[in-house]
């Protein structure tokens, strides 16, 4: 009895092992076939799998697009948190010894336009880059030379940047009106757009860049010099006391106004429609009753931003110079906001002022 007991006890270790290991484990269907015949599975099986491989890429296809919808989704929800903490969320307002927000600008100039007291400064005759405040006055001299809005203008290859680079929607061969032309520089900071306008100007570019600067000295803009109609060039300078002068200038046309405040525009460009946005996040927020704005960027000039903005029912003029980030810009016009609306009296003393 003990070799039989011991035999069994064997083969049943060997199934045990057997059974745990897939490269030994045989098919209960090929449990009978012979050394010499390969174990087959049943014709209906073998279909089965067959459907089953042709059926994993579909779904595998289907998982890896929905994978990819999801992530889409999320990066275009974190751009929305980015632009609503950086418009619509509070903001911490910090007082430096003086009782004035801190500011991250390395140089502004806060104005109550209706009485002329200064309110905010810091290097205000301090003479630097611009940037894309150029288009303003680019602006300004296209409407006063008496060009008609409805021109047709073409971007040609001289309004290629070959200076910085920039990246632009108006390919070479883009037919536009002036009217259009201007708005997209204005709203969307449109580098060829500004270069197409100041093209066809009489007397072409040279005209128009010496417009710009006889038109800056009729403002008393003594810091400021231009070279170009884009403001990619840094040798496009001035001080935020000028660039207050050239919000006010600015101010009193009306295409500038609306141009430059409108949230998006689309343009129909060789058959297709494109969608251009403004490049000040602020026009979108119901907080702010902004009336012009514009927004620059270069290295050399950091993050820039000028508006004409309407803060407890008087127009102030913001200038904002060499902000360190691309949010801090509109980040230090709220702080602004924020100080004005938090200490009403500094506004309201103003309007006594004016009445009496």
């Amino acid at each position: 009895m003990r070799p039989r007991l011991l035999f069994a006890v064997v083969m049943a270790l060997a199934l045990v092992l057997a059974g745990n290991s897939p490269a030994v484990a045989v098919p209960a269907k090929c449990a009978g076939a012979s050394k010499t015949k390969a174990c087959k599975p049943a014709p209906t099986v073998q279909t089965g799998k067959k459907q089953a491989s042709r059926k994993k890429p579909e779904k595998s296809g289907k998982a890896a697009s929905s994978r990819r919808a999801l992530s889409n989704k999320l990066v275009m929800a974190k751009k929305h948190a980015a632009r609503a903490r950086y418009v619509d969320d509070p903001i911490t307002l910090r007082l430096d010894e003086h009782g004035h927000p801190r500011m991250n600008s390395s140089a502004f100039y806060v104005t109550n336009q209706s009485t002329g007291e200064v309110l905010l400064q810091r290097n205000a005759r301090l003479v630097m880059p611009i940037a894309s405040i150029t288009k303003l006055m680019t602006a300004i001299v296209v409407l006063e030379s008496g060009s008609s809005l409805d021109d047709v203008l073409t971007i040609t290859d001289d309004d290629v940047d070959y200076l910085k680079g920039t990246h632009s929607r108006l390919g070479v061969g883009t037919q536009l009106t002036r009217e259009e032309m201007l708005q997209l520089a204005l709203m969307s900071s449109e580098n060829r757009a500004a270069s197409a306008l100041s093209r066809h100007y009489p007397g072409g570019r040279p005209a128009f860049v010496e417009a710009m600067n006889a038109k800056a000295h009729l403002l008393g803009m003594t810091d400021t010099r231009f070279f170009d109609s884009t403001g990619l060039t840094p040798r496009n300078v001035s001080s935020p006391r000028d660039l207050s002068r050239l919000v006010v200038a600015a101010s009193g046309f009306q295409p500038i106004r609306e141009f430059s405040t409108t949230e998006e525009r689309y343009v129909y460009i060789n058959g297709q429609q494109k969608r251009f946005g403004n490049t000040n996040g602020l026009v979108k927020s119901l907080d702010w009753n902004i009336t012009v704005s514009k927004t620059g960027y270069i290295s050399e000039a950091g993050r820039c931003l000028v508006m004409q903005a309407w803060i407890m029912d008087q127009p102030l003029v913001i200038v904002l110079l060499d902000a360190d980030g691309r949010s801090m810009r509109t980040v230090d016009a709220q702080r602004v906001r924020l100080w004005l609306e938090e200490s009403p009296e500094r506004l309201a003393a103003n309007r006594r002022g004016e009445q009496g």
